[in-house]
């Protein structure tokens, strides 16, 4: 298995890799990240690809100065507790730092929750217990002028 950055070609594998891990709306929200970050830094978006040539894991990151993120770590699942996922991770740091990155964070939604005790693994630890959000786009509907 070799990582690489991502390429055009492998779109189709990367998305139904997401298809089978992701929940609709993350998945939604991955491919605009994901789309970003190929326009700023190809360099940061890495698979992971078997000797045959098919993709069977994805990472994407992103950089904000000294602060990198990561989004979207997928790995099919016929692949997955086979140190994908973590060689796809250890990959990103070691091109964030060569890029300048001081400090990872990972968001944890309901989508990703299940890969909590895996970022931990990983050396990972909680910043914040809560993350609220509201979708102000829902109230115009009960306005009352």
């Amino acid at each position: 298995m070799k990582l690489r950055s991502f390429q055009l070609s492998d779109v189709h594998d990367v998305l139904q890799i997401w298809q089978e891990t992701a929940i609709y709306e993350c998945e939604k929200e991955t491919l605009t990240v994901l789309s970003e970050q190929l326009a700023i830094d190809r360099d940061l978006v890495l698979v992971a690809e078997l000797e045959n040539g098919r993709v069977v894991g994805a990472i994407v990151g992103t950089k904000d100065g000294e602060c990198g993120f990561f989004y979207c770590l997928a790995v099919n699942p016929e692949f997955q507790k086979k140190k994908i996922g973590t060689k796809l991770v250890q990959a990103l740091e070691e091109r964030f730092v060569k890029k300048g990155v001081k400090r990872t964070w990972i968001t944890v939604d309901e989508g990703t929750e299940k890969l909590l005790p895996f970022y931990k693994y990983l050396g990972y630890t909680n910043s914040c217990s809560t993350r609220l959000e509201k979708d102000l786009l829902t109230m115009e509907d009960r306005l009352i002028v």
